[in-house]
């Protein structure tokens, strides 16, 4: 086609003069020396919304080749100066424009043309006059193919963007790390597992794991919902120099286009294994010394106790030998005495009747803390305080007190200590009373875990500050104005620890106290 295109035209313009980047659209170059037949040719492919670019002769289209990557190139064969051809060979030169689909348009039909082109490079022929529907139809099919390599160029760049930051993963991990197939064919792994191992990379690379790690299996994978955080396995591992070492792994499966992939993280347990067996001999040694210091207080404890119980048993006679004595002066000679030689006379009477009384309740205590699980039965607590207050007659009688108890349940314990236990209690509540009568009520109330016994009384109450301290062995808080040993309450807690409960007061001075005590619904241990 011969003539020159105006300087009217520009050398190049896109589909809407305007040259856009960033974005998905292609370039596709028309080439043609003629006017009329650029604008025609660019009407035509503007419905297909990529940039397109125009030249008026072979040189100014070899210019643009120079500056930019085309999908397709329409290229004119007859052209003044440079004809398509010519311009088809000088672009197929350059490296960036070799497999540039290019489409020759021609006016005229000829066999040597035709196999100039191909031999070219041509991807197809147009013969003017061209049907618009047809050269859009084709060129979209360039169009597309140019969108597929740039996707796809895309993709590959993102999985090895990917992959770079994957493998740079890898090789920041604390542990070593092996990449294998579900059968142990190692794929990939990282420097530290060269270094644990003592492979160089390129044999580790198609080992199997087993060589490595010889116990080693891939994990259970027989469903999609993998756990969050995989255990910890300890095996043994073999080195290169076939040094035998511990190991903690994890296995990680993971699924991908090539099938199922096992991460296995590595780590060299040596030091935790022989910290594990310093602990383990530290605490044969520790549980060796509890065993050793168990027996000895075993063996203090039965000399403490046999001790106890001789002390409360044998000095039982002399004090009653004291007493008498005592007595038989008071009556035969208590005439001849003067009143400081009687104050004196009633003073030893008083203190060994009170040791006496000590000594009963120091047997007391010893026998109450030893009951064994033998006397574990069921028993009627209605049927316990009915003996306490038998035990209790004269007490009660004397005092004018009140007992009431209602609804008691039957409970597995052992009957000595439920009677001692209610025994206590009402006798500490009538000691302990006010101006007024004694009145005691006794209730329980059942409890997820067991019951809750209550004994309320209408006594002179006890201070805050002495709540806790009246469990103690021998702990007295009034003076000689109340009988008592101190030893009381002491053996109301003992028996309630031996029934694997808890005892407590609740209580304000001059409003009486209730003494509560819990029991397990089985206290057996």
């Amino acid at each position: 086609m011969n003539g020159t295109v105006s300087s009217e035209i520009p050398i190049v313009a896109s589909a809407t003069g305007v040259t856009e980047v960033g974005n998905d659209r292609v370039k596709l170059l028309l080439v043609d020396d003629d006017r009329d037949n650029l604008l025609a040719l660019q009407a035509v492919l503007e419905p297909l919304k990529q940039e397109l670019m125009l030249a008026s002769s072979g040189l100014d289209a070899l210019r643009l080749c120079l500056d930019h990557d085309f999908a397709a190139i329409l290229l004119d064969v007859r052209m003044p100066d440079m004809d398509g051809f010519e311009t088809a060979e000088l672009i197929r030169t350059r490296k960036r424009s070799r497999h540039t689909p290019i489409l020759f348009l021609t006016g005229y039909r000829s066999d040597e043309q035709l196999f100039r082109g191909y031999d070219l490079g041509a991807v197809d022929f147009l013969f003017k006059p061209i049907v618009p529907e047809i050269l859009q139809s084709k060129v979209a099919v360039f169009v597309e193919l140019r969108h597929s390599e740039q996707l796809m160029r895309r993709q590959a760049e993102n999985v090895a963007r990917a992959e770079q930051k994957f493998r740079a993963v890898l090789e920041a991990a604390p542990d070593a790390m092996v990449i294998t197939d579900q059968d142990g064919t190692i794929h990939l792994a990282n420097s530290r597992t060269d270094l644990l191992f003592g492979y160089p990379r390129e044999q580790l690379i198609g080992l199997n794991i087993t060589s490595l790690i010889p116990d080693w299996t891939p994990p259970d994978h027989g469903s999609t919902d993998l756990p969050a955080a995989p255990a910890e396995t300890r095996l043994t591992a073999t080195g290169r120099n076939s040094t035998i070492f511990p190991v903690e792994i994890t296995r990680s499966p993971s699924e991908n286009d090539d099938g199922l992939l096992i991460i296995t993280a590595i780590r060299d347990a040596t030091e935790q294994v022989q910290s594990e067996e310093r602990v383990r001999r530290i605490n044969l040694e520790l549980e060796r010394r509890v065993a050793e210091r168990t027996a000895d207080l075993t063996r203090s404890n039965e000399a403490l106790r046999q001790f106890a119980w001789a002390a409360s048993h044998d000095l039982q006679e002399p004090t009653r030998m004291v007493l008498t004595y005592a007595q038989w002066v008071a009556k035969t000679a208590g005439s001849k005495l003067d009143e400081q030689e009687l104050e004196m006379l009633n003073c030893v009477r008083e203190n060994g009747s009170r040791l006496q009384t000590l000594l009963g309740a120091l047997r007391q205590y010893i026998y109450i803390s030893e009951s064994g699980d033998e006397q574990w039965k069921t028993v009627d607590c209605g049927s316990a305080v009915h003996t306490a207050m038998s035990n209790l007659e004269g007490m009660i009688a004397d005092s004018g007190a009140t007992i009431l108890f209602d609804g008691l349940p039957s409970i597995d314990s052992i009957e000595i200590l439920i009677v001692q236990l209610f025994q206590n209690l009402i006798s500490n509540a009538i000691k302990y009373r006010s101006a007024e009568p004694p009145r005691v009520r006794i209730s329980a109330e059942a409890r997820d875990d067991g019951w809750q016994f209550s004994v309320e009384d209408n006594g002179v109450g006890i201070e805050p500050e002495y709540l806790q301290y009246i469990f103690g062995v021998f702990k007295r808080l009034h003076g000689r104005q109340y009988s008592g040993t101190g030893i009381g309450l002491a053996i109301c807690k003992s028996a309630v620890d031996r029934l694997g409960g808890s005892i407590w007061v609740e209580s304000r001075p001059g409003h009486g106290s209730i003494f509560r005590f819990a029991l397990p619904e089985n206290g057996r241990k």
